[in-house]
């Protein structure tokens, strides 16, 4: 009978750290006990300890059956998945853990590590020599930005196995696979960014996009194959232009904050034009007013004094006749000749005596 505690001893929990239970591995131990047994009584002739008498060499054949069976057994890691083969064509896939498959010819297994984080180098190499020491490879690392400018690029993509069926059967070359579709994306990527975006403002959208896309490719294909991340190690305009690109992009920086200059002074000097032109208005409106409160006064006593003239013609015509002269003269210096008179004084200078007399 077969016996439910795990190897760690812990009773509560019937499955071991591989999935299986102790007592497979009891009863194969007690299989190869029996087997043993069997092979030296064939040996010595007792065929009865298979259950035959026809000699040792039934008993033998029993043996090697026996053994063929127990090949079927196998350990897949944790860091492994199992891809069970029958024929050579791919049949399932099996977890980390004791599992069992028909024996060969009839069944066979690969047990791929699908932990292992691979890396791969695109737009440059790394001198495994030299620590941080690398040299571009032009070939891969030039594409066009989305504002038709030319940079260059250095990139790594991690990746891993999800799917070890796939992986191994629908790729012939995981590497390559992957570094082509890398570059297709990451270009992808790069088409439709400005160039300051990859340069500067950017790169973790870029990266992303790229992964995006790389991810999508591979799952189109059935790789198998799953991407952790896409980092941008460089991003620059080429050498060989690198200092009109500079010059240019120091001339749109002067651009730029001569801009912010301007958007500045508007952003002062409108509040300020509108609060003047709110000012203006308003004494206009206010001059308007007294204008016409002036003249609609001016039109009503025009209209009383034509009213009275139209009543008493010469009485109105003699005082408005006085009131301008008394006006007029109220303003300048006057002197009264009396021609008739013939003492020594002949005029009388009015304004010097007013003028002692309020003194």
């Amino acid at each position: 009978m077969a016996d439910n505690k795990s190897p760690w001893g812990n009773n509560d929990d019937d499955q071991n750290p591989w999935g299986s239970e102790r007592g497979e591995t009891a009863e194969i131990e007690e299989l190869f006990k029996t087997g043993k047994k069997r092979v030296r009584g064939a040996l010595n002739g007792k065929g009865g300890g298979f259950g035959f008498g026809f000699g040792g060499a039934w008993g033998v054949a029993g043996v090697i059956a026996l053994l063929w069976v127990l090949t079927g057994f196998y350990q897949v890691q944790p860091q492994e998945q199992g891809v069970v083969l029958r024929f050579g064509k791919y049949a399932y896939t099996t977890a980390p853990g004791l599992h069992y498959h028909l024996p060969y010819p009839v069944e066979t297994v690969l047990t791929p590590n699908v932990s292992r984080e691979n890396r791969i180098e695109i737009g440059f190499s790394s001198d495994p020599r030299r620590r941080g020491v690398s040299r571009d490879l032009r070939a891969e690392n030039i594409a066009l930005t989305g504002d038709e400018n030319i940079v260059e690029v250095n990139f790594t993509v991690t990746w891993k196995v999800k799917n070890a069926g796939d992986y191994l059967f629908n790729v012939r070359d995981p590497e390559s696979t992957v570094r082509t579709a890398a570059e297709s994306a990451m270009r992808d990527s790069i088409g439709v960014t400005p160039i300051m975006e990859i340069i500067a403002d950017d790169r973790k959208g870029v990266q992303e996009r790229a992964e995006k896309t790389l991810q999508s490719l591979l799952d189109k294909y059935k790789t198998g194959i799953a991407v952790t991340s896409v980092q941008l190690t460089k991003a620059d305009a080429p050498a060989q232009v690198i200092d009109a690109f500079n010059d240019v992009q120091r001339a749109k920086a002067d651009k730029e904050r001569l801009g912010n200059e301007a958007e500045a002074y508007r952003n002062d000097i409108l509040p300020r034009a509108r609060g003047e032109a709110s000012r203006i208005n308003a004494e206009a409106e206010a001059y308007k007013a007294r204008v016409v409160d002036a003249a609609t006064g001016d039109s009503a006593r025009f209209t009383a004094v034509l009213e009275e003239y139209l009543a008493a013609k010469e009485v109105v015509a003699r005082r408005l006749y006085l009131e301008t002269m008394e006006d007029v003269y109220g303003r300048v210096d006057k002197v009264i000749v009396d021609k008739k008179t013939g003492g020594v004084v002949p005029y009388l200078p009015l304004n010097d005596l007013n003028k002692k007399r309020e003194k």
